[in-house]
């Protein structure tokens, strides 16, 4: 295919296009299933294309179609969830070799993908409202692949209650801005803002959005679905973890000029970070299996996420979602590698580090951070910004208390120090680069959001430290604090669950007491 000569706003829009006609072709069969796979690798390297092109186009280039408007943050994600959706599509013609229902996997495939790129342009509420409901139906079918797991089917009901509440919430902003603006077009509401300020239904609107993004992230107490997908296939979990629920964060740094504007909105968003991540952080120290580890990771991640876009990081949110993006996608198409990993280094080290590593880590990790951004140069940042990563990676220096020698203890320290330099580098590179992103730090939430992390420290130092002693609160935070079982318990008195004949077979096989679907 011919790129040179395609019109800017038709590039723009080749991504969702190629996507949508591979999920088109999955489904029409008339090809054989090899064949399909063929055809779908093709149309997304043809997406995959059509993505580098309209980066290195640049937005203004590609303006002119109603309702989408591309970024230059947008151009980029567009890029890597195209590349990693290439590769996801790729890994799946392997792992699902042999199976029924591939014909139904890749359409679904490609409606994920197709529905991404539309998101990632979105100008308008209707079409970001379409595009984020779209995600969702066709992640639905991805993580239903297997009709007899009831664990999966369990997740997806549960995710299904979320996005539909998600859903509300959004036409709820999206009618109370149309009304105040007069249009549903988010560069009118952009400009209104900067004009008017923020009325009440506007207020009202932000905290709204605040609570979509919420369900739709994965954020306490809704976060127990993407916990317990692990039943879906591998490939799907790194198309969650990897370039679906992080689009949560995409869209606040989107809605950064009504964020700013909104402090209600901006504590709440802070409450239900800084709650996730100490949450997830704890009960991920607890878990053994690799691919739950991962996921509660996640969930952590995602707080941790959606805190720097509530004391107004966009840049460093920004760059947290695309590394997040790149590992999560590596770590779960590797799971079996990780896990061979993970054994070698329990037979040779145990897990607990060493009381003067605990104590000394988050020193030397924010210390670390400092010495980088001097040495870089540019603009000062507020102590608090260093403080904040210096807590979120001093895990890094954590040293096992093994009989090990002292050069081996050094080169383990040397190694987390440079792993937090490279990460400090990056966070002052990504403010450097031309993104079109606007930090507006606010002091105070991001004195309360160090203080979070700070406590968050304490408590994984501390159930580190003494695990013995500590013994009853490791189950609590290996259960999750029971969060989840009451969310659950609720969303199925609210919204009953059906069998599935598989499922229900399978479910009195395993002797499971509660409803799935």
């Amino acid at each position: 295919m011919d790129f040179a000569h395609i019109p800017g706003p038709a590039l723009s829009v080749l991504p969702p296009l190629a996507m949508g006609l591979a999920a088109v072709l999955a489904l029409s069969g008339r090809l054989t299933v090899a064949a399909s796979w063929r055809g779908f690798q093709a149309l997304c390297g043809v997406a995959l294309t059509a993505a580098g092109l309209g980066l290195l186009a640049g937005p203004s280039l590609l303006q002119g179609l109603p309702g989408l408007q591309p970024t230059v943050l947008g151009l980029v994600l567009a890029l890597l969830v195209q590349g990693l959706g290439t590769v996801i599509a790729s890994f799946s013609t392997r792992y699902l070799e042999g199976e029924a229902g591939q014909r139904r996997y890749a359409a679904a495939l490609g409606g994920v993908l197709a529905a991404v790129h539309l998101l990632l342009m979105a100008d308008h509420w209707l079409v970001l409202i379409a595009a984020w409901a779209a995600v969702g139906a066709a992640l639905q079918s991805l993580l239903c692949f297997y009709p007899d797991r009831p664990f999966a089917l369990l997740a997806a009901h549960k995710k299904r209650i979320a996005d539909r509440a998600a859903d509300g919430l959004l036409l709820l902003a999206a009618g109370l801005t149309w009304h105040e603006v007069g249009s549903g077009s988010l560069s009118a509401l952009w400009a209104h803002v900067a004009q008017q300020g923020l009325s009440l239904s506007l207020q009202v609107a932000a905290a709204a959005l605040v609570l979509a993004v919420v369900l739709r992230t994965a954020l306490l107490p809704v976060h127990g679905w993407l916990t317990q997908v692990m039943e879906a296939p591998t490939p799907v979990s790194a198309l969650l973890h990897a370039g679906v629920v992080n689009l949560g964060g995409f869209v606040l740094i989107r809605f950064a000029p009504l964020l700013d504007a909104a402090a209600p909105a901006r504590w709440l968003l802070l409450g239900f970070g800084l709650a996730t991540a100490v949450l997830a952080g704890l009960v991920m120290l607890t878990r053994i299996s690799i691919k739950v580890r991962l996921a509660w990771s996640t969930v952590a991640q995602m707080g941790f996420m959606l805190v720097e876009c509530a004391v107004g990081l966009y840049t460093l949110a920004a760059l947290h979602l695309i590394g997040h993006s790149l590992y999560k996608a590596h770590a779960f198409l590797s799971a079996s590698g990780v896990v061979r990993d993970t054994r070698r280094q329990a037979l040779h080290a145990p897990a607990v580090p060493t009381s003067l590593s605990l104590l000394l880590a988050p020193v030397l990790a924010v210390c670390a951070v400092l010495v980088v951004l001097a040495a870089v140069g540019g603009p000062a940042w507020p102590l608090w910004w260093s403080a904040l990563l210096g807590l979120a990676w001093a895990p890094m220096l954590w040293l096992p208390a093994t009989p090990a020698a002292v050069g081996a203890r050094a080169r383990a320290l040397l190694w987390g120090l440079l792993m937090i330099g490279g990460l400090a580098l990056a966070a002052r590179l990504m403010h450097a680069l031309p993104l079109g992103l606007q930090d507006a730090p606010q002091a105070l939430a991001g004195a309360v959001a160090v203080l979070g992390m700070a406590l968050l420290y304490l408590a994984l130092a501390t159930l580190q430290w003494r695990p013995q002693a500590l013994a009853r609160a490791r189950r609590w935070s290996y259960a999750g604090f029971y969060v989840d079982e009451v969310y659950t318990r609720l969303a199925l008195r609210l919204w009953p669950a059906r069998w599935t004949p598989e499922a229900r077979r399978h479910a009195q096989a395993g002797r499971l007491s509660a409803p799935v679907a």
